[in-house]
């Protein structure tokens, strides 16, 4: 009989257990940093909510983008991710490491990003808010936006201080990281020629208005009304004092001037000298003073027939309609009350 000495076997076997620690590693270590083919071609996987690491691990094997499953779960574990993977949809090719891969869904690096634009948002508010989700460079989608006008009906004066102001329709877009300024306001334009469907064509043809003037007096319609039900009421004032060759006077074209929105406007604000103070000029101004939704842009086409030619809004943002400068001026001291 081979009598082993403990303590050599203690050290033997020590020394196997390292050196199989150190070749999984090994191993494990050049399957994070390898791909699984060397296709270029980005596939969107979709990951739901609650979806486990396991389930994750088995379609990506089952769409050939890593070539273990087990190993994927594995190196989940060892870098701390394994219970932060996060849903959405991601564009994963077969060419890129385990690694990059846990890196890009455990930081949430989904291939679309999602913003929606508000009803009522000027070209400076949507430039920002771009800029705050780091789609676009707010200076550069404004420089962009001054003479962005792929469709006829965009033809701008020359006074106005965007030609892409008032069709950039309102709505959730979803869009690629990477996306230039250029591509942000094409989709967006686009999507606006879409919702001005053939009947609104039509009905802005009948009432003898250019698609223009509808727009810019929906953008006015878009800004005053805090009551959706007030839009086309608003918006039939405007259209009589425009029959009545009465200025529109507008506060909400004078906060455009400011650039900011106002709570009260003094006098001197209605005096200030510029193209947009309806105060001041007749007819329009010479473009959208907001970018509009679809129902301020058939409130204008679909007004209420009214006798109105005034309105004042309340401190709960409801208006009070007049029809004579005597009644207008009544409103004025109620609302103040």
């Amino acid at each position: 009989m081979i009598m082993l000495n403990h303590s050599v076997t203690k050290k033997a076997i020590t020394g196997i257990l390292a050196a199989a620690v150190i070749g999984i590693g090994t191993v494990l270590g050049w399957t994070l940093t390898q791909p699984a083919g060397n296709s270029g071609e980005l596939r969107l996987v979709t990951i739901k909510p609650g979806t486990p690491t396991k389930v994750i691990a088995e379609e990506l094997e089952k769409q050939s983008l890593i070539k273990n499953a087990l190993v994927f779960r594995a190196a989940a574990k060892l870098q701390g991710v394994e219970n932060s993977l996060q849903a959405g949809e991601y564009a994963i090719s077969s060419d890129m490491p385990v690694r990059q891969m846990l890196v890009m869904i455990s930081q949430g690096q989904t291939a679309y990003q999602q913003f929606t634009i508000p009803e009522g948002y000027t070209v400076d508010q949507i430039a920002l808010l771009l800029a705050e989700k780091k789609l676009a460079n707010a200076e550069r989608f404004k420089e962009v936006a001054k003479n962005f006008a792929p469709f006829p009906y965009m033809t701008a004066n020359p006074d106005s201080r965007y030609r892409v102001e008032g069709f950039i329709f309102p709505d959730t877009y979803r869009v690629a990281k990477g996306v230039t300024e250029e591509e942000l306001l094409t989709m967006m334009v686009k999507q606006f020629d879409t919702k001005l469907t053939p009947d609104l064509r039509q009905r802005a043809s009948e009432m003898g208005l250019s698609l223009r003037d509808v727009v810019i007096l929906a953008s006015l319609v878009e800004k005053e009304a805090k009551m959706s039900e007030e839009r086309p009421v608003i918006a039939g004032v405007f259209a009589n004092r425009v029959k009545q060759a009465m200025p529109l006077q507008s506060c909400a074209t004078i906060q455009y001037i400011l650039g900011y929105p106002k709570p009260e406007l003094t006098i001197q604000d209605t005096q200030i000298i510029s193209p947009y103070n309806t105060y001041q000029i007749m007819g329009l101004p010479p473009g959208p003073i907001a970018n509009p939704g679809s129902a301020a842009i058939k409130a204008v086409l679909f007004a209420d027939k009214t006798d109105y030619l005034y309105f004042v809004a309340d401190k709960q943002g409801k208006h009070h309609f007049s029809k004579t400068y005597e009644e207008h001026l009544a409103a004025i001291d109620q609302v103040q009350i």
